[in-house]
Order: structure tokens, then C-alpha cells, then sequence
């Protein structure tokens, strides 16, 4: 082997003390990487919300991005136009396109949005003043079956829009490619996240959540998750893992930026084993069929089965929630919204019911903001809860 490379292999594996600590630099890699495919031709596509298939991007040869913001700088900007007591991330994505502050929202060819919450509907119009934009009409009855074939239409049309604005043949086999890539990613994401089922998981919460990129599908992010499982596989358990408070975290997402509620629940004796939100399983859980004969069809059923709390009746989310108190056995459970994220705050009443009354373990709901104003008062509910966890033995 080549000395030099040895020596920068050692170099690297150093400075890599923990498998999450080589995403540290996730933003500047994802933003080299974007910058060098444009360069290439290739279109950069950015999205809002887990119901808009990646699969789909990837198969117009194309780069899906998260854009969602998680950087409370960004929120005074967005409310010179905006309610002060909207949602913080939406005003803080909001905030990135007044502010230019976003390259991969100022890269971007194209943005895809799901008609969700209608804070963000609202949002959208907006945005599109400014950027290109495609609205998916997302029907939110999840057991109807008119409201899937609405939503196939709405996916056909999004087929329709990237063929026609990026000059390209959507084909079956690309669909299937994209299905395999992501069903690749979900894989080995579930198997980092199954780690944590471990009496003494080799890595906290905030780790895993770390543990991802902006860009979907990269060659680099596979190698590292492959190492990392490896890595996990061949440790022994750290003891001092065992003896936080095992967490289930349920409610909103954590944008890249905004997970300062997940440090304050670790720095608090917490160990967060499983987080059910979107920047963690619950987009994982179900892949797409590789050899349906409809892949468009396939991938949309797929989709369209994500327990949002915007869905009626959202049934699933309950259902999930039980499984994954069943897989990671978490001592309680807490809850984070968003201010004014409406549909998960009405929705908080059932899975607190849920939680204490058939799973049996304490339910803590926090609603915040992105602001650290607060961050002492949810630190004391935080460390009550697990008073409380404690006296229960």
C-alpha cells in the first residue's frame, strides 16, 4: 500500500473518533458536491417535505435536496412578511430565500412543494414569486382510495414537469434505478438506526441524527453508513449508554440546525433510542417495490402511507408508535411541536392518551420555538420527567 495513503487513512481515522463525527462537514460536502454535478449539467431539485418522492428527481438524473431551515437567524427576515406566531420552520426556510442565505435554495432548478400544512401552502406562494416552483396536491384521507389516485395523478404531473423543464425521458427503468438507490438508503439508515435497540447503544441520539445529509443518494454517504454499521458491529457495548433514560422522540422534525431540544434532553440524563419524526424513521420504514410492474404507482403508495399529522384519520402514526415502543423499549415518551404547528398540537391529546394508558410509560409535550429563550424551563420539565421515570423503578 502507498505510504502517503496510509498515512492519510490514519489521519482520518483518528480525527474520526466516532463514525457520526465524519458528517460534521455534511453542509460543505453536500454544497462541493452540488456545485461540482451543476457544473456538469446536472439540475439541482429542492424539497420541502418527505411526500415529495426523491425517486422521482433521481430518475430525471437530477438532485433532491432538503431545503427545510433550521436556523433561528433566519426567522426576523421572514417576518417583515410573515406572522410573528407562525411556525418556526417554516419562517426560517422562508427567511433563507429573503435573505439569500441558502446556496442550494439559489442553486436550485426547480422546487417541489407538497400542500401539507397550510402555513406552508401560504409560504409557497411566496417562494414562487421568486423561484420556480411545483405545488403536489397532497389529499390528506389516507384510507381513501379516490385520494391515492389523486395522488398518482399529482406524481404523473410532477413526472410531466421535470421531463418537460429539464429536457428529458422519464422511463420506467430510471424509476426502478431511483427506487433501488433509495431503497439502498432507507436500508442501511434503518440498520444505523437499529442500533439503538441495544441495552447500551454505541452512539447518542444527536449522533444518529447527524447521521444524514442534505442531498439524497450520495456514493460518500453509503460508504460511511456501511463503515459505521461496521464499526457498531465489531465495538463492544459502552457501559455508560446504559445508564441514561431511554427516550422516545415523537412530534415534528429536526431540521439541520434546530436540535436544540434533543441536546437539552441528552445533556439531561436522556438517551434518545428512537425518534419517530421525519428526520428520523418514519420516512425509513416502508421501501418501494423494485419489480412492480408500475414503479410510479408503487412509489406513490408508498409515500402516501407516511403518518403525518396532517393526514385524517391518522390512524398509522399510532400504530407506528406502538411498534417502535415495542422494538426500543423506551422508558417514556416526549412529545416536541413547533409553535402554531397545529395538526400535531389537536394530535397530541390522542398520543398522550395513547402512551400513558396502553403503552403505560410517562408522555412529557414540548412546544417551543427555534428561540433558546426557553431552553432552562424545558430543561426542568425534562429532568422531572425523568424523576418521575426514576420512582417508577
Amino acid at each position: 500500500m502507498n505510504t502517503c495513503c496510509s498515512a492519510d487513512h490514519a489521519a482520518n481515522a483518528a480525527a474520526a473518533a466516532h463514525p457520526a463525527d465524519a458528517f460534521h462537514d455534511m453542509v460543505q460536502r453536500c454544497y462541493d458536491y452540488a456545485t461540482e454535478q451543476k457544473a456538469l449539467g446536472r439540475k439541482l431539485v429542492g424539497i420541502m417535505c418527505e411526500y415529495t418522492p426523491r425517486e422521482i428527481i433521481m430518475a430525471a438524473n437530477a438532485m433532491p435536496v432538503c431545503l427545510c431551515g433550521g436556523s433561528v437567524d433566519m426567522i426576523p427576515a421572514a417576518e417583515q412578511t410573515l406572522p410573528s406566531n407562525l411556525c418556526p420552520l417554516i419562517k426560517s426556510t422562508f427567511g433563507y430565500g429573503v435573505k439569500k442565505a441558502n446556496p442550494f435554495l439559489e442553486m436550485a432548478d426547480l422546487l417541489v412543494a407538497e400542500t401539507t400544512c397550510d402555513g406552508k401552502k401560504k409560504m409557497y406562494e411566496l417562494l414562487r414569486e421568486t423561484y420556480p416552483m411545483h405545488v403536489l396536491e397532497l389529499p390528506q384521507k389516507p384510507d381513501n382510495a379516490t385520494a391515492l389516485e389523486h395522488w398518482i395523478t399529482e406524481l404523473r404531473q410532477l413526472k410531466q414537469e421535470l421531463e418537460t423543464r429539464f429536457d428529458v425521458t422519464i422511463t420506467d427503468d430510471d424509476l426502478r434505478n431511483g427506487i433501488q438507490l433509495m431503497n439502498r438508503e432507507r436500508a442501511l439508515r434503518r440498520e444505523l438506526a437499529g442500533v439503538m435497540k441495544q441495552d447500551a447503544p454505541p452512539m447518542t441520539g444527536r449522533q444518529l441524527l447527524e447521521m444524514k445529509s442534505l442531498i439524497s443518494g450520495l456514493p460518500h454517504d453509503f460508504s460511511l453508513y456501511e463503515e459505521a454499521i461496521d464499526v457498531f458491529k465489531r465495538q463492544p457495548p459502552e457501559q455508560e449508554n446504559t445508564s441514561g433514560v431511554r427516550v422516545l422522540l415523537t412530534g415534528v422534525p429536526l431540521p439541520h440546525g434546530a436540535e436544540r431540544v434533543m441536546d437539552i434532553i441528552e445533556d439531561s440524563g436522556g438517551l434518545v433510542v428512537c425518534q419517530e419524526n421525519c428526520t428520523g424513521l418514519k420516512p425509513l420504514l416502508e421501501d418501494v417495490d423494485p419489480n412492480t410492474a408500475d414503479p410510479l404507482r408503487a412509489i406513490a403508495e408508498t409515500y402516501f402511507h407516511l403518518p403525518c399529522s396532517v393526514m385524517t384519520p391518522n390512524t398509522r402514526r399510532m400504530e407506528l408508535l406502538k411498534q417502535l415502543n415495542g422494538e426500543y423499549r423506551p422508558q417514556c415518551v416526549i412529545e416536541l411541536i413547533w409553535q402554531a404547528c397545529l395538526t400535531y398540537d389537536v394530535e397530541s391529546a390522542k398520543v398522550k392518551a395513547m402512551v400513558e394508558q396502553e403503552l403505560g410509560i410517562p408522555y412529557l409535550r414540548i412546544e417551543t420555538d427555534y428561540s433558546p429563550s426557553d431552553s432552562a424551563r424545558i430543561a426542568v420539565r425534562v429532568q422531572a420527567l425523568f424523576e418521575t421515570v426514576a420512582a417508577r423503578g
